[in-house]
């Protein structure tokens, strides 16, 4: 046998006893999945390695060969997306219930929280606990109380209208507040109904000086488009819009403002019951394309993005909290929850009120008009108000979203990268790629195909930490 062929032979040999596959130390392998990104949809077979916290590495499975000694978990005929957000939720609205909300809110695959109203030394043990603990909790965003006006509105005085918010006598009084909420490293912060006019600029002054957010209700002294002229950086639930969409706007603003000056001394949950009663459903009934538009306009040009909370609208409307299939849903919660629940629902009425048919079908049309002109959306449900379950009701909105006219996939980015936009962490969060944290959901269907499927949860994945369903199921057992 010649040199040659010997030297041929030995390489042959050594060829054959090298490894050519792929080994990631120390990381997690979903091989052969079909990834959803909320900006660029159903990318089929892929391979997402994790290491730590981060997405280290997307791969097209068929071109990459895995070695063995891989933790690897197979995706075959399954789905991953970005674990989601609830952009509206209230620790405090009951305070039985609170320490029960992360693990729900888990179990649905509900990954990164903003709280919209509390007393901050109580929603901000959620958002600690959260960052000692972020592979089993959710993250947390808060804003601390509703800042609110001289009369104020969720004072604790019953079970409706429980303390979320702190009042504000007058400028210097709110200034003080929301410094103290800064000092206190609030997220955000959150006007409310009965701010005055001069309270609201110094309120929108001071949040642009600390570089914080505003979201909140429109005032009941003002109208749409002057707050949203003044740097509103979001609206919830489309509260007090109607009022500015109407040919009776002027007329009503004044009616207002002779209104709240509140000679009869109500408190601030009924004064704004009274304005509510008697302006809502006079807009509704008196909407003018002209004023709508003038509205939207000018929430698209200053980028005003809503959460429209449609599925809390719904079941006040609609009184689904009666249906057998929604009673059923309320087994997740604790055994005290569920059952002071159910008994507060029998007490309710079955009649439904057609003037609250009529301002969720507004609600409902006004999404899509909206969605037509540009205006940004997140999902955000109010829970647990209006007795949405945790977690569950997030599902519930994202499917009304989708019925209102977005698209499957716009449906999904309003609760995953739209609300990391928001934070400014859309560089890192809330989307399946390199370097993003590692916050995911494994579907067992394609939410694309029908947005319920966002429910089929096999597995959901924290800050890179692996949680199957058996340790889901044990966390609301």
């Amino acid at each position: 046998m010649n040199k040659k062929i010997l030297t041929l032979l030995s390489l042959l040999v050594l060829a054959s006893c090298q490894d050519n596959t792929l080994f990631f130390e120390e990381s997690f392998i979903i091989d052969n999945i079909n990834l959803i990104d909320p900006i660029e949809g159903l990318i089929p077979n892929q391979t997402v390695v994790i290491k730590g916290n981060k997405i280290i590495e997307i791969y097209n499975s068929k071109e990459i060969n895995l070695s063995q000694k891989n933790n690897i978990y197979s995706g075959d005929e399954k789905y991953l997306i970005p674990g989601l957000w609830d952009a509206h939720i209230h620790f405090a609205f009951e305070k039985d219930l609170a320490s029960s909300m992360p693990n729900l809110f888990l179990y649905y695959g509900i990954t990164s929280l903003r709280d919209t109203g509390g007393p901050i030394e109580f929603v901000d043990q959620f958002k600690q606990n959260a960052l000692k603990n972020p592979k089993t909790k959710s993250r947390v965003k808060i804003a601390g109380p509703l800042l609110d006006g001289k009369y104020n509105v969720y004072d604790g005085s019953d079970i409706t209208h429980p303390v979320l918010s702190i009042k504000n006598i007058d400028e210097s009084q709110l200034k003080k507040n929301i410094e103290d909420l800064v000092d206190l490293k609030v997220d955000f912060l959150k006007a409310y109904e009965m701010l005055s006019p001069k309270q609201f600029k110094v309120l929108m002054a001071l949040s642009k000086k600390h570089n914080l957010k505003v979201t909140g209700h429109v005032p009941l002294s003002m109208d749409v488009i002057s707050v949203s002229n003044l740097g509103l950086n979001s609206i919830e639930h489309f509260r007090n819009i109607e009022l500015s969409m109407t040919n009776l706007d002027q007329e009503l603003l004044k009616e207002r403002l002779s209104l709240l000056k509140n000679k009869s001394s109500l408190s601030g949950a009924k004064l704004r019951s009274k304005l509510h009663d008697k302006q809502r459903m006079r807009s509704i009934y008196n909407l003018d394309s002209s004023k709508i538009k003038e509205v939207v306009s000018t929430l698209s040009k200053n980028n005003t993005w809503q959460i429209p909370t449609l599925k809390l609208y719904k079941n006040f409307a609609y009184k689904n909290y009666k249906n057998q299939e929604y009673l059923r849903s309320l087994d997740i919660l604790p055994e005290t929850s569920k059952i002071a629940w159910k008994k507060r629902i029998n007490k309710i009425s079955l009649d439904q009120s057609k003037q609250m048919k009529d301002y969720t079908d507004w609600s409902k049309n006004m999404v899509k008009f909206m969605h037509e002109n540009d205006i940004k959306f997140m999902a955000g449900t109010d829970t647990p108000i209006g007795f949405l379950v945790p977690g569950l009701s997030l599902h519930q909105e994202i499917q009304e979203l989708n019925e209102a006219g977005l698209n499957t996939l716009e449906a999904l980015q309003t609760a995953t990268i739209n609300p990391s936009i928001y934070f400014n962490l859309q560089d890192s969060l809330g989307r399946i790629k390199n370097n993003y944290v590692a916050d995911l959901i494994i579907l067992a269907k394609n939410p694309l195909e029908d947005i319920r499927n966002t429910k089929s949860i096999l597995a959901v994945i924290k800050d890179g930490n692996y949680l199957d369903r058996n340790y889901l199921d044990s966390i609301v057992r």
